[in-house]
């Protein structure tokens, strides 16, 4: 079969590996049908040591089941599947308390040992716990916002329940990437007030608009800490939704929030500290957040995707095959598109 797979910072193949097969009972085996390339990937993407033997790619997508293991109850061959950007049993005791990121038996798509997403079929390890059956034909005009949920959707939510959004709060959002809109979305469904959008790329800010965003913050740095509290008579925000993952972006999350306010943190950090200690601790700010159980907030999510009130699929504004996966990558990476939809 052919896959992506990424061999040094700017080297994206597309090349065949071995087929993806059943191996344990509790396995399923997907033909991919739609996948996406993340904001997460463009981190290895500019700064990956090369390798040899290169990394399989991609962590969001959905497809049709073509097998399952002796052990799997919950799929059958035909159906179509949602995969999260990470799998889990749905037992053990970090699954029940909702927190599948952390599931004793889980694990990640990609790197040298399993499947990724960005290719034409996938090997699903926990099967039963991991993927969800979808209501709808591979072809429906909801699988944009169907995929959204398989990451950034379910990220941006991650990022409001971290810092604890609520009716009538103010909200700021930190990057206008997919995973800071679909923040916006979460904000605005949880009944936030006010919702400030930091960023300033003109496409994003008009869409964070319609997704819900109030006002528009464009500086950045000590500018915007100083620009957002202007404009809440000095006091900063209750919560603050961090989507970039640098050390910036946190000390301008934490400049921000108001004393007792909250960051939710889901931008994948790219430094070892945590800024502003002492002033956050003298504020009572709480810091939160982390990678998202993704496979926790799709049955929360899907009923108001396929209902029609919320739209992530929205981020998605360029569609590729797979051997258009090296130039999304360079678009991405570029700011010539926000989120890149995959069709192998």
């Amino acid at each position: 079969m052919r896959a992506t797979v990424m061999y040094g910072a700017g080297d994206v193949r597309v090349e065949d590996v071995p087929d993806a097969r059943l191996v344990e009972p509790t396995d399923a085996l997907l033909v991919v049908t739609r996948a996406c390339i993340c904001g997460s990937d463009l981190w290895p993407y500019k700064k990956l040591e090369p390798t040899e033997e290169g990394r399989r790619m991609g962590h969001e997508f959905i497809g049709r089941v073509e097998a399952v293991g002796a052990d799997v109850r919950t799929v059958k061959p035909g159906d179509l599947v949602l995969a999260p950007f990470a799998w889990s049993d749905g037992t053990c005791v970090f699954c029940r308390e909702g927190l599948q990121t952390s599931c004793l038996h889980g694990g990640w798509w990609g790197g040298t040992e399993q499947d990724g997403g960005q290719g034409e079929a996938v090997r699903v390890p926990q099967a039963d716990g991991t993927l969800v059956v979808l209501p709808v034909g591979e072809d429906d005009a909801l699988m944009p916002s169907l995929l959204a949920l398989s990451d950034v959707m379910g990220t941006g939510h991650h990022a409001a329940v971290a810092a604890r959004v609520g009716p009538g709060k103010d909200v700021a959002v930190v990057g206008d990437g997919a995973v800071g809109l679909c923040g916006v979305i979460a904000a605005k469904r949880l009944g936030a007030g006010r919702i400030f959008i930091l960023g300033r790329h003109p496409d994003r800010i008009a869409l964070a608009k319609d997704f819900g965003a109030t006002d528009v913050v464009s500086e950045r740095g000590a500018d915007a800490v100083e620009r957002v509290k202007e404009l809440t008579g000095g006091l900063g925000v209750h919560s603050v939704l961090e989507c970039v993952g640098y050390e910036q972006s946190m000390d301008t999350a934490l400049g921000i929030a108001r004393p007792g306010g909250v960051v939710g943190r889901v931008g994948v950090p790219q430094h070892d500290t945590i800024p502003a200690g002492g002033t956050t601790f003298y504020a009572n700010i709480t810091i939160s957040g982390g990678p998202a159980p993704a496979r926790a907030y799709i049955d929360v999510l899907l009923p108001d995707v396929l209902e029609g009130r919320i739209e992530p699929g929205r981020v998605c504004d360029r569609t590729v095959d797979l051997d258009g996966v090296p130039e999304g990558y360079r678009a991405m990476d570029d700011r010539e598109s926000i989120k890149v939809m995959i069709e192998p």
